[in-house]
């Protein structure tokens, strides 16, 4: 037994050694309100108002600013999670964001989005609910960090107790307010430009006054001294603020629910009747429970979670805060709140509030930020990895390019039919995601993404594919590896039953679409198994290389220097149209396309970057099948689908086999499958010779 409690209690002192009492003690700090202007004199931003925190709290995580299509966009890493590994991790929405964090800075400068009801709008699963988490969960952080600490305080009073002795009791004021607020108005302006000077670049922008509670507190202790304010001073105790979503400090939630079973003081707070009893009325502010949603998030955030649900009489308590940044708890006066006030709703429901025109003052009160649907593929790609990878999916694979075709299928859902007749859906997705077209510039994406005003506000939601992939990973197909045709084939089946398709026109189009992409998977396996017979990356660069040089003599009417003779010599025509011949270059349009080739690698140039075979799929395309119809003869695929394989072919195969497996990421089972699938591809003759 003794031997237990030792080893026990050895265990405990591991597990207190964990413990970093340096931390607690400075985020438990304790002081006097002499201690707090100290502090204030020598940082101000410690009295920064909500929206001036979350704002900053967003920049400390940093941000990059890049170049899309022309335009400067800026990616902001507070959105990528990584505090916390990545689990709430937003992709592919900088824009949006973008249009997000402008509101909060134009908020922080006070130019009057901070009188705002933020209202992120979209289709269902577009992440809104992920980005206030976010922003919960960044702000909860933030006041545990030197740079987002905060202060609120406490009063330390007399009380008599049962047996007329004295006692200290302390009463935390309920609203977390700042500590200042207990210094009158009237002398606020001199006292802070001696604590901030006008010419510091901050201004302490605390307003507003104390909480009911809080000012019948300050206005006794006034009487008690008579007027003496050091006195009444020496009862508050300043202590550091640590926002909290779980323990309802600075951080709130409010959700609709029946209306029979909810009322607006859930926002506001109600009546304590217990201590009605010891304070002897129902106004007395301290017999009142300061707890409703507006109070606890006062200093930090409010989310509501499907605003525009909300009962009128809810709506009222919200033009209120957001606009004058007051609440009216039942039977006291207008009480000041700081808090960020964020919403999202979905599309049904933003549509009732515009035709209601009893809601017109909601809308006048209202920042929208369009949330929509990712539309570039890489984006919606890691989406699903997040989900899906090797270190959460044990004890099955996921075949190359399953969660890819399954993006690609849910991308093509949410885009608009490009307008422009030359241009295929398909082509449209690939643009977006940063490859090149012949005779589409980057202007002419920028025009295809203005004339699809809506696009991404409507199409399937990552959640029903994410629901499908599940589905292909506990089926027993697959033999312990999940392909593509597996998860296209639950998505389809899927959309029979799909309960947010609104019409069969619809459902139509969304099989139409599971065509394309498995016509697009085709062609990528097929270029796939090729890569793995030609498998020389080095043979392509070569390659390119050789034809480039060749098509700049061309089109500048000069010679090529040969590289083992050293002689000058006319440029390559064979070599130049058994490249272009692999993508249907018609003899016609050779030098459009030489100069096409020219004209990009130039552009390139001047932007100072380096010209790529990847970049331009059409090349790449080219150079992989010149190189594969130089070496095809070291193997015959369609031997594959013959019952007898001799044993110099099989020894070919494996080697094709062991390249998939090593280079492209195919385990045993699926790359026999592709290599069979893409056999009886040539075997029908389908694939050129």
């Amino acid at each position: 037994m003794q031997t237990f409690r030792e080893t026990d209690m050895g265990l405990v002192s591991r597990i207190a050694a964990l413990q970093d009492k340096s931390s607690f003690k400075e985020l438990h700090w304790e002081g006097s309100f002499e201690d707090y202007l100290r502090i204030v004199r020598e940082n101000p931003r410690v009295t920064r108002t909500a929206f001036q925190r979350i704002y900053d709290m967003i920049l400390s995580h940093g941000k990059t600013e890049y170049i899309d299509n022309k335009k400067k966009l800026i990616r902001y890493h507070f959105f990528h999670d990584e505090k916390f590994g990545g689990r709430d991790a937003v992709y592919g929405l900088d824009v949006p964001l973008m249009k997000l964090v402008n509101v909060f800075k134009s908020a922080a400068q006070g130019y009057g989005t901070e009188k705002r009801v933020i209202l992120l709008h979209g289709p269902v699963g577009s992440a809104k609910s992920t980005i206030v988490r976010l922003l919960k969960k960044g702000t909860e952080e933030y006041s545990r960090t030197p740079d987002g600490a905060l202060y609120t305080f406490y009063w330390q009073l007399d009380k008599k107790n049962g047996d007329g002795q004295t006692v200290q009791q302390q009463y935390q004021t309920p609203m977390n307010e700042d500590p200042l607020l207990v210094i009158p108005e009237e002398w606020r302006e001199k006292v802070f430009a001696d604590l901030c000077p006008p010419d510091s670049g901050f201004k302490i922008p605390v307003g507003g006054d104390l909480c009911p509670a809080s000012r019948l507190i300050f206005r006794e202790l006034m009487a008690e001294y008579k007027g003496e304010f050091s006195k009444v001073i020496s009862h508050v105790r300043v202590k550091r603020l640590l926002l909290s979503e779980k323990d309802r400090i600075g951080i709130g939630t409010f959700q609709p629910k029946d209306e029979k079973n909810q009322d607006s003081t859930e926002l506001t707070g109600d009546v304590n009747y217990r201590k009605i009893a010891e304070y002897g009325s129902d106004s007395d502010p301290r017999a009142f429970n300061f707890d409703g949603e507006f109070n606890i998030a006062n200093r930090g955030i409010i989310e509501f979670v499907e605003v525009l649900k909300l009962d009128v009489a809810f709506l009222y308590d919200l033009l209120g805060a957001s606009q004058e940044h007051k609440i009216k708890p039942k039977k006291f006066p207008q009480t000041d709140i700081d808090e960020v006030i964020v919403g999202h709703t979905n599309e049904p429901e933003y549509r009732k509030l515009q035709n209601n025109e009893f809601m017109e003052a909601l809308r006048d009160r209202t920042v929208k930020i369009d949330i929509p649907y990712i539309t570039k593929l890489g984006e919606e790609v890691r989406i699903y990895e997040k989900d899906y990878n090797p270190q959460r999916i044990r004890g099955k694979h996921i075949a190359p390019h399953t969660l890819e075709m399954a993006a690609m299928w849910a991308v093509l859902t949410r885009l608009e039919e490009p307008k422009k007749h030359n241009l295929t859906l398909l082509q449209k997705l690939k643009l977006y995601n940063g490859k090149t077209l012949p005779g589409f510039t980057e202007d002419n994406i920028k025009e295809l993404r203005k004339e699809a005003a809506r696009e991404g506000m409507e199409g399937i939601s990552p959640r029903y594919v994410q629901d499908k992939i599940s589905n292909a990973l506990v089926s027993d197909k697959g033999e312990g590896c999940v392909n593509p045709f597996m998860v296209l084939n639950e998505l389809e089946s899927g959309l029979r039953h799909h309960s947010l398709i609104s019409s069969e026109e619809v459902r139509k189009r969304d099989r139409e679409l599971l065509s394309v992409v498995k016509g697009e998977y085709e062609d990528i396996v097929k270029n796939e198994v090729q890569r793995a017979i030609s498998a020389d990356e080095d043979a392509i660069a070569k390659l390119c290389g050789n034809y480039i040089d060749n098509i700049k003599a061309y089109t500048q009417r000069e010679k090529v220097r040969n590289k083992y003779t050293g002689q000058y010599e006319e440029p390559d025509e064979r070599l130049m149209r058994a490249i272009e011949e692999k993508i249907d270059i018609p003899e016609s349009r050779k030098d459009d396309f030489r100069r096409e080739i020219m004209n990009y690698i130039g552009a390139l140039a001047i932007e100072g970057k380096t010209f790529n075979y990847r970049t331009n799929e059409r090349l790449h395309k080219a150079l992989e099948l010149k190189l594969f119809e130089d070496q095809k003869d070291s193997i015959k695929l369609k031997n594959l689908v013959s019952s007898v394989v001799d044993k110099d072919t099989q020894e070919k195969i494996d080697i094709v086999k062991d390249r998939m497996i090593k280079s492209y990421g195919y385990c045993e089972i699926c790359s026999t499958d592709v290599l069979n699938y893409v056999a009886s591809i040539f075997a029908r003759g389908d694939a050129k010779d």
